[in-house]
């Protein structure tokens, strides 16, 4: 899948795609709105094939970045 190809699309819950701000190696990051709080959140999207070593690093990303304290 083509990362531009999610841009306009709902995702989980009531998240929509807005924009591609960067993609690597692991997957894509989206710029995208919550509606029910009209707030913009990135979303990192991880490509296929998802195995256990990509899924746990993965989730050791999120835990650090949600131990950041930056005024931005």
């Amino acid at each position: 899948m083509r990362a531009e190809s999610l841009i306009g699309q709902l995702l989980v819950g009531d998240y929509q795609i807005l924009s591609l701000l960067g993609q690597g190696g692991m997957g894509a990051v989206y710029l995208a709105e919550q509606n029910t709080l009209s707030r913009k959140v990135a979303i990192k999207i991880i490509q296929p094939p998802i195995n256990d070593e990509l899924r746990l690093r993965f989730q050791r990303e999120g835990l650090l970045l949600a131990r950041l304290d930056h005024p931005n």
